[in-house]
């Protein structure tokens, strides 16, 4: 019987920049593998097949995914043998605590044809150059984006009933923490979703399929959605409670997800472009906008809200082609990586990463 498979994504492209969490989510592994190599080279091919295997086999699988490739993926870990495999190249870069011992790199570079690569120097650097653009330009316009969502969360931020707010989020944690646990806290950052050349993207069905009370948090910019979570975050934390943190990818410093597994909840910010909807026994709304927001807000601001609402669509809809604009570069420099691979060669290596893997679950039984 298969096991479970968790999809998230642990880096992406967001208004304050390229951002990484990758760090928060290796930090237990007993053995990590750093792909090396450039694009084309068959990281995300390699990954997902070691993945797919030990899924078959039973154990539980997580895919982090690539915010830049909507096909890729940018690691997998198998959490009952504390082993990984991510993709160690810029721009997520990992830097290894223990080489060797724990980290080990892997070279996919073994594979390729450098003398037919050099031929194709001026193009490669052009192409490298071209995907830096277009990111800096996403990047740019992201923030240009949040700029305007500043606008629009302060109509929303004056307008609050902040004893409300202080109520609800007192009501929560009451019913959320009933004893605490003798024990430490684990805590780990991840994101909701990722902007990425197809558009936003979430894995929110997928990471709360098991979660059996989940909380559908509902509001407006400003209503203070982020902050709720960013308490319930610290008070689970107090209490000992392990915690899913999940960031969103448009403002990492903002949270889009808490999910306490062991309490079996999920409490969400289910507003566009993550919007859900209850669908079965355990889903409950929470309505920010309803609870602490000053009623006739929407509608005495109509006009001001609708014009920033088009501008911030608009950036957002510019930021995510300049995405599109840098995923259509880097396939043309995977093309010419690709040209020159041996894959029979990165199948062996493949194979020997397995093999190892194979005796750590050998030695766990």
């Amino acid at each position: 019987m298969a096991g479970k498979v968790r999809n998230y994504y642990a880096a992406g492209n967001t208004a304050r920049g390229f951002h990484n969490l990758f760090d928060k989510n290796l930090a237990d592994l007993k053995r990590l593998y750093i792909l090396k190599g450039g694009p084309g080279t068959g990281k995300s091919t390699l990954m997902k097949a070691i993945g797919n295997k030990w899924n078959d086999e039973g154990f539980d699988i997580e895919f982090i995914h690539c915010a830049s490739d909507n096909d890729s993926i940018d690691g997998v870990i198998i959490p009952d043998l504390k082993v990984g495999i991510v993709d160690g190249t810029s721009p997520h870069v990992i830097e290894p605590k223990a080489p060797g011992a724990i980290e080990e790199y892997i070279n996919l570079g073994a594979a390729w044809n450098s003398e037919q690569l050099a031929l194709q120097t001026d193009n490669i650097l052009h192409y490298v150059h071209e995907m830096n653009a277009a990111f800096q330009s996403a990047y740019l316009t992201f923030h240009k984006a949040l700029l305007v969502h500043d606008e629009w969360e302060k109509i929303y931020i004056e307008n609050m009933d902040y004893e409300k707010a202080n109520e609800l989020t007192e009501k929560l944690m009451q019913s959320f923490f009933s004893k605490t646990l003798n024990k430490r806290s684990k805590i780990v950052h991840r994101f909701l979703g990722a902007a990425t050349p197809k558009g936003a993207v979430d894995f929110v069905p997928n990471l709360t399929e098991d979660v059996e009370k989940r909380f559908f948090i509902k509001g407006r910019p400003g209503s203070g959605k982020s902050t709720l979570l960013k308490k319930v975050v610290a008070k689970g934390g107090e209490m000992g409670y392990d915690i899913e943190v999940y960031h969103c990818g448009f403002d990492p410093h903002s949270l889009d997800m808490v999910i306490m597994r062991e309490l079996g909840i999920a409490i969400f910010d289910s507003t566009a472009p993550h919007e859900y909807f209850p669908e079965r026994v355990g889903d409950k709304v929470i309505d920010m906008y309803e609870i602490m927001i000053a009623p006739g807000t929407d509608e005495k601001f109509e006009a001001e809200i609708k014009e920033i609402s088009s501008r911030y669509a608009d950036h957002m809809k510019e930021a995510i082609s300049f995405l599109a604009k840098a995923k259509t570069v880097h396939d043309e420099l995977e093309s010419l990586y690709i040209e020159t691979m041996d894959f029979s060669k990165v199948q062996e290596i493949q194979g020997q990463i397995d093999q190892e893997i194979e005796k750590l679950a050998a030695a766990k039984k």
